[in-house]
């Protein structure tokens, strides 16, 4: 895509499970972003871990800190900062300890002010989505089995009509398929004609 589509930015979007930073290291380059819902997940969990999941308490200080997270250049310095203190009142809370490790760990991918002025997606659920819609309600059905071939073949007209692009993309397929063709004028057909079997009268 990007071969095609050199001006187009990207943005390496995933939450911080099993070797997905390791798997984006090997792409293009672009900054990676830790999912903000991911992210803020965690930080609702510390924080419940102390006041109590649901409470007033709680709910205030999460969404105080949520949006210190998205629209300050130093969000997530001050979520850290924040966490620390929790973890200094109240150190015999293991939660709390694992969830600063992991902001601590991901800081440099939680600058969500910065990218979202740079015009970068800051989560991945509309990725996620589109590959509910796209891929699994078609090639997940009771008893489909797929290769890579004929699922590549399924999907990739099921995303010109997902787009809204089948009509274009289709007249490219069908122009890259046509040939002229030359009609013969003055043809005679020479197919033989079967002779008609005559009835017989019978008398009776």
């Amino acid at each position: 895509m990007l071969s095609q589509r050199p001006d187009l930015k990207l943005a390496k979007v995933t939450d911080a499970g099993g070797d997905n930073w390791e798997y984006t290291a090997t792409l293009p380059a672009g900054p990676e972003i830790l999912d903000f819902f991911h992210a803020t997940e965690h930080l609702a969990a510390a924080i419940a871990a102390v006041h109590g999941d649901g409470t007033f308490a709680t709910r205030h200080k999460f969404e105080f800190l949520r949006e210190r997270l998205l629209h300050e250049d130093c969000g997530a310095e001050a979520v850290i900062n924040a966490l620390a203190h929790l973890q200094r009142k109240n150190p015999r809370i293991q939660k709390i300890g694992t969830v600063l490790r992991y902001f601590r760990k991901n800081k440099q991918r939680m600058r969500y002010a910065q990218w979202k002025r740079e015009g970068f997606m800051i989560g991945s659920g509309v990725v996620e989505a589109a590959c509910k819609t796209l891929v699994a309600q078609r090639l997940k059905l009771s008893g489909m089995r797929w290769g890579t071939r004929g699922a590549q073949a399924i999907l990739t007209m099921r995303g010109w009509d997902q787009s809204d692009r089948f009509d274009q993309a289709w007249a490219l397929v069908a122009a890259t398929y046509q040939c002229e063709v030359h009609v013969l004028a003055n043809v005679i057909d020479i197919t033989p004609t079967p002779e008609k079997k005559s009835r017989r009268r019978t008398s009776g």
